[in-house]
């Protein structure tokens, strides 16, 4: 598949829930996006990204774990003008949900990074770590604590910024490959 060309076939994320978004799911995702707080140090992470870096991002408006995660990227994008998001919806986009199967189904959001020219530089999906164990610890009985008490920590619960973090660390890991590539450090002339 053709990732860069593919890519450039996606909605913005305005676009996306334009299209897809019913008014009730509209508010959910209004409402997520407005309780993500990036802190200061994220932000600064976020602002000091040297590489473009597109990403694919397969989804669903009816998603609740969409409506969690997708605003997050959001912020990112906004925190750095090197992410460019495009999104893509799961059933419209069926092939690419596909591509992008986490654990052979389709899981959203699922995340696909690429380096400027196109090349895949990293997938991640579904679900983050920090939400991964408190589902276990609920599940199961108690996997590893996050903390994911009522308690509010910079306006965001707590589960809600481990989430944050754990996609910034996604982000920030493959902004490091594309940093550190011989290649890509050829290309910009910094080998």
């Amino acid at each position: 598949m053709d990732y860069l060309a593919r890519w450039n076939q996606g909605l913005r994320y305005e676009e996306f829930l334009q299209k897809y978004a019913t008014p009730e799911q509209r508010v959910r995702w209004d409402a997520a996006h407005k309780g993500i707080v990036l802190s200061d140090s994220q932000a600064v992470l976020l602002k000091s990204f040297r590489r473009r870096m597109p990403v694919i991002v397969v989804a669903g408006a009816w998603c609740g774990d969409c409506i969690s995660q997708c605003p997050i990227f959001e912020h990112f994008m906004q925190a750095s003008p090197l992410i460019e998001i495009r999104y893509f919806d799961r059933d419209a986009d069926s092939d690419l949900a596909d591509e992008l199967a986490v654990c052979g189904g389709r899981r959203v959001p699922a995340v696909l990074w690429l380096s400027e020219d196109g090349f895949p530089c990293g997938r991640y999906g579904d679900r983050t770590l920090s939400a991964f164990r408190k589902s276990a610890s609920e599940q199961s009985g108690e996997a590893c604590s996050i903390g994911a008490v009522s308690l509010k920590s910079g306006g965001m619960s707590p589960l809600t910024s481990a989430v944050v973090q754990d996609w910034l660390n996604e982000f920030e890991r493959i902004q490091l490959i594309l940093q550190l590539s011989g290649r890509l450090r050829k290309l910009h002339n910094e080998a």
